[in-house]
């Protein structure tokens, strides 16, 4: 096609051929995520068995944990391989991933959507440390998540006397993106999505490997009524456009003008979004401490969140400047399935921009979630209970961060505690141990983060703990707790003991 045809979401489904390597874009609950486009692929397969034995790439995950997003490729025979930072919302293709019925690898969330910008621009593949000392260096399991995934697509190098990895470059076939608006030259712009995530270093990786863009909007516009400042994907890369009028904002959610930034919403009345829950209080207002007015500032999924709801009872807000991997800048974060977006933002990057700054070492503190850890400071969060979870951003905000602040229950599954009389009680143990000898794989590493100098803190509702020279130490703890009745015999390994104080009152109000 010379130039952007304007076609259905079925005439654009049956443009993809049995054996493409397609990227797609897209975060969390249907943010910025072609979902027409999806479905009619999905829809042909089921009823041609064509397309088959795909290669899926995507950056962060997509979808609503049952039948949208990458749901809709999650069928066996549709896809052969899927190359992703992350699988969570997608429950349908982690059971492929566990049954051998694809192949997959997980890298880091930057290091895909860069990986792309390199495919785009012709260069050897992508040079970075990201991933060095994880689970995705090629001397652990090199990103790969089952038995049937074989082929190296990292390879470590030396280059002027440092470890770097090289994340080897691929054809990418078919770019499946998003905007709000396309206007008749097929200039796609973005303006009122909540995010833009990757959607042109995708459109620049497909239409530079001869291959096809196809985007999705919201409503097709005459030719100029578009901002220059607005377009996101010229029209020159764009192949296809299918106009979805009824294209929400987020699944099942109408388009909220205060999250694409294009107006300011009046939160003077908004009541704090504190979690309910004791233990997860307990570390949000912990963590809330670490907190630094003037300083750079990132928050990941999961717990982290909650401390979005002390910032906002605090009223500190204007004061802290705080970003996510998904390219927000400040604002009223959201939470839960739209985490990675906000109101109010004060600007709004591409994903892979952010990654850029994160990389380079712009953040001072990071708050993230820890699924598990072990006696070296090891940490993860990608490999749980026998699931690939994926890091998403995880991996490039950890690893470069001048501090890290990891945010999780001390254990899981039925534990419980109580705090009445200034005293915390654990009232039952969890059945499941997060701090463990040795963790399923290592998202983040704690010799690489001893020999980069970071500071790193892991609180929990019972103590904190901090990585030293030696291991894991315990340098606080709750009021009530003794190490040797509520900490040490549900460990797998004896932290050091240097405390410093009492976990403060206020973390328990």
């Amino acid at each position: 096609m010379a130039k952007a045809e304007f076609l259905s979401a079925q005439d654009a489904a049956a443009l993809i051929k049995d054996g493409d390597t397609i990227a797609i874009s897209g975060n969390g609950a249907g943010m910025i995520s072609a979902e027409e486009i999806l479905e009619a692929i999905e829809t042909r397969f089921l009823e041609t068995g064509h397309p088959r034995d795909l290669t899926l790439v995507h950056s962060l995950g997509l979808g609503d944990r049952d039948r949208m997003g990458t749901n809709r490729f999650a069928h066996e025979g549709m896809v052969k391989r899927v190359i992703a930072a992350h699988f969570t919302w997608s429950p349908k293709m982690q059971q492929l991933v566990r049954d051998e019925k694809v192949e997959a690898y997980c890298f880091p969330g930057g290091v895909v959507q860069h990986l792309l910008r390199e495919i785009g621009a012709g260069r050897p593949g992508l040079f970075t440390h990201s991933g060095l000392g994880t689970f995705v260096d090629p001397r652990q399991q090199g990103g790969k998540c089952n038995a049937r995934t074989t082929e190296d697509l990292v390879e470590l190098m030396e280059v002027d006397g440092k470890e770097i990895l090289r994340y080897k470059p691929f054809k990418v076939d078919v770019a499946i993106v998003r905007g709000t608006y396309a206007d008749t030259k097929g200039n796609i712009s973005p303006e009122e999505e909540s995010i833009d995530m990757d959607i042109h270093s995708m459109a620049l990786a497909a239409h530079n490997c001869g291959g096809l863009v196809l985007a999705q909007v919201r409503q097709v516009v005459t030719q100029g009524a578009l901002h220059a400042r607005h377009v996101r994907i010229p029209g020159i890369m764009v192949n296809g456009v299918v106009a979805a009028p009824e294209q929400p904002q987020f699944y099942g959610r109408s388009y909220d003008l205060t999250v694409s930034g294009a107006k300011r919403a009046y939160l003077g009345e908004a009541t704090a979004d504190i979690p309910a829950k004791l233990e997860r209080r307990i570390i949000a207002r912990r963590a809330a401490l670490e907190l630094k007015g003037n300083a750079s500032l990132n928050f990941g999924f999961g717990i982290p969140g909650g401390i979005f709801g002390v910032v906002a009872e605090q009223g500190i807000g204007d004061r802290l400047w705080m970003s996510l991997e998904q390219g927000i800048h400040n604002g009223r974060m959201l939470d839960d399935a739209l985490f990675g977006a906000a109101s109010n933002t004060d600007a709004i990057i591409p994903s892979i921009e952010q990654f850029d700054y994160y990389s380079g070492g712009g953040i001072d503190v990071t708050f993230l979630g820890m699924g598990e850890a072990d006696r070296h400071g090891n940490v993860n969060v990608s490999h749980l209970g026998g699931n690939l979870i994926g890091p998403g951003g995880f991996i490039e905000i950890a690893q470069n961060a001048k501090k890290v602040v990891f945010c999780g229950t001390f254990d899981a599954a039925g534990a419980k505690v109580a705090f009445e009389g200034g005293k915390l009680a654990v009232v039952q143990p969890g059945k499941v141990r997060k701090f463990t000898q040795k963790v399923a794989a290592i998202t983040f590493s704690g010799a690489f983060a001893r020999q980069s100098g970071q500071e790193v803190l892991y609180i929990t509702e019972r103590a904190v703990f901090r990585l030293s020279d030696e291991g894991l130490e315990i340098i606080e703890l709750a009021p009530g707790i003794e190490p040797e009745r509520d900490i040490f015999p549900f460990m797998d390994f004896r932290p050091g003991l240097n405390l410093q104080r009492t976990m403060p009152e206020g973390c328990f109000l």
